[in-house]
């Protein structure tokens, strides 16, 4: 990958590795560039409805759409995001599969890719829901956060 010396982060894919579909082996943030650890982003409309029940496609769309509303009110966004980790409940790939194709659909990966990491799990925290995503962003410099 081409690095941008204005750019704090410098995402890497190691030629010697198997290519990521879509992510990147490794992102490393320069010392001294804000960082926030957002709590993982659930399925829940703003009344705490769950949506998309036994979608899980539905479902991680919601979750995208709340983790990049919950980014910009700290002065952050998608495109920002250096780590994720993106939980599925489910034990076929088939649903993770599903899951994955919406991440990098939507602008979290596509843009510039990060670290990321797929997970199939039993449960999650709340009734119903079959997706949940963490991440960790930089915040960048004379955001209002």
């Amino acid at each position: 990958m081409t690095l941008d010396p204005t750019d704090p982060v410098h995402r890497t894919v190691v030629p010697s590795l198997f290519p990521p579909p879509g992510y990147a082996h490794a992102a490393v943030v320069e010392a001294g560039t804000r960082l926030a650890f957002m709590a993982g982003s659930v399925p829940l409309d703003a009344e705490g409805n769950l949506v998309g029940a036994d979608d899980p496609v539905l479902q991680a769309q919601q979750v995208i759409a709340n983790l990049d509303e919950a980014l910009r009110a700290i002065g952050s966004d998608l495109s920002q995001v250096v780590a994720s980790t993106v939980y599925v409940v489910g034990d076929e790939p088939g649903a993770l599969s599903r899951v994955w194709d919406v991440v990098r659909a939507s602008g979290l990966l596509a843009e510039r890719p990060h670290t990321s990491t797929l997970l199939g799990v039993t449960v999650l925290g709340y009734p119903g829901q079959l997706v949940e995503i963490t991440a960790t962003a930089v915040v960048p410099t004379g955001s209002g956060a």
